[in-house]
């Protein structure tokens, strides 16, 4: 019943910038805790940052102070601000979100399709 859709990557050459945005639709009555996860081939997906509803936020090492997460509840948006991005970055970036539907209890956990990252000269 609720969709996280991805947009923003894309080709960026080493030392760039990308941002990243996630937007909920659907049967949407609150946002708990938004974050953005990737893989690379061959690798695990791993978390990459998260952001709780009280604007708490978490980073991996590997991004600290490239990586900025930040969230929109008017628009119901996470995004993910990259820069000085360097060829390991490259990968699938995944949506993910905790949202609890008009009517429910609790919150469902829901991911989007994800959006390729390709971080090359």
């Amino acid at each position: 019943q609720v969709q996280l859709v991805e947009s923003g990557g894309g080709l960026v050459q080493p030392g760039g910038s990308l941002r990243l945005s996630c937007a909920a639709s659907g049967s949407v009555f609150r946002i708990n805790a938004m974050g953005w996860y990737r893989q690379a081939p061959g690798k695990e997906r791993e978390l990459v940052a998260t952001i709780t509803s009280g604007l708490r936020t978490n980073v991996a090492d590997s991004v600290k102070g490239r990586f900025t997460i930040s969230r929109d509840n008017a628009k119901s948006t996470v995004y993910l601000q990259m820069n000085k991005l360097k060829p390991e970055d490259t990968a699938v970036y995944y949506c993910n979100a905790d949202i609890m539907g008009r009517g429910s209890y609790y919150g469902v956990d829901y991911w989007g399709k994800g959006t390729l990252v390709t971080v090359s000269s």
